[in-house]
C-alpha cells in the first residue's frame, strides 16, 4: 500500500507522494539527520540556523550530495551532553529517533565537529550500531578558523552570569 508523507520545505510546507523507496520523479531522495551539540543549543541558544541554511542552499557538507538528488531533513537531535562513560549508549538511544525513520546520513554539526571531546567515541559507536547509515562530519561552511571558533565559544561559556543564588542573596539588583 502506498502512503502519503509530509515533507518540510523551508519556503513552504508541501505534500508529496512517496512510494517505491522514496522515489520522486525517478530520483532517490537523500534522507538526512543532524546531530547538534547539546551545550551549544541548550546553554548558548544555538538554533542551528547556519546548519539549516546551508542544508537548504546545498552549501557546506551538503554540497557533496548530487544536485539532482532531493534532500529531505528527517530531524535534528541534540547529543546527550558531556556524559562521561554512558555517552555512546545515550547517544544511540537518541539516534534511533532518526534511524527509525530510515535516514541515509547523519551529519555531526560544526559545533560537534569543533567542540566535542566525545566525537570519536560517538563516531565509532554509530558506525558499529548503524553500519548502513553514512556519518558525515560537519554541516555548514566554516566562516572563521577552528581556533577562533573554539576561543569565542569558550568565552561565551565562561561569561559570568547570574543564578537563582544571586537573586536570593540580592546580588542581581546591582546589574
Amino acid at each position: 500500500m502506498k502512503a502519503f508523507n509530509f515533507r518540510l520545505s523551508f519556503s513552504r510546507a508541501t505534500w508529496y507522494y512517496a512510494a517505491n523507496n522514496e522515489q520522486r520523479g525517478g530520483l532517490t531522495m537523500a534522507r538526512i539527520g543532524i546531530l547538534t551539540c547539546s551545550n551549544a543549543t541548550q546553554d548558548l541558544g544555538c538554533s542551528s540556523t547556519s546548519c539549516l541554511s546551508d542544508f537548504r542552499k546545498r552549501k557546506g557538507t551538503f554540497a557533496e550530495y548530487p544536485g539532482d538528488k532531493p534532500l529531505d531533513l528527517i530531524g535534528i537531535i541534540n547529543c546527550p551532553g558531556c556524559p562521561t562513560l554512558t555517552g555512546p549508549d545515550k547517544l544511540l538511544q537518541r539516534i534511533r529517533a532518526l534511524t527509525d525513520f530510515r535516514v541515509d546520513a547523519i551529519h555531526f554539526s560544526y559545533c560537534v565537529k569543533s567542540l566535542c571531546p566525545f566525537k570519536e567515541q560517538y563516531l565509532k559507536a554509530l558506525k558499529e550500531a548503524f553500519p548502513a547509515v553514512n556519518i558525515v562530519i560537519g554541516t555548514h561552511r566554516e566562516h572563521i578558523t577552528f581556533e577562533e571558533f573554539r576561543g569565542r565559544v569558550k568565552k561565551l561559556f565562561c561569561q559570568p552570569r547570574m543564578t537563582m543564588v544571586d537573586m536570593i542573596l540580592d546580588r542581581d539588583k546591582d546589574r
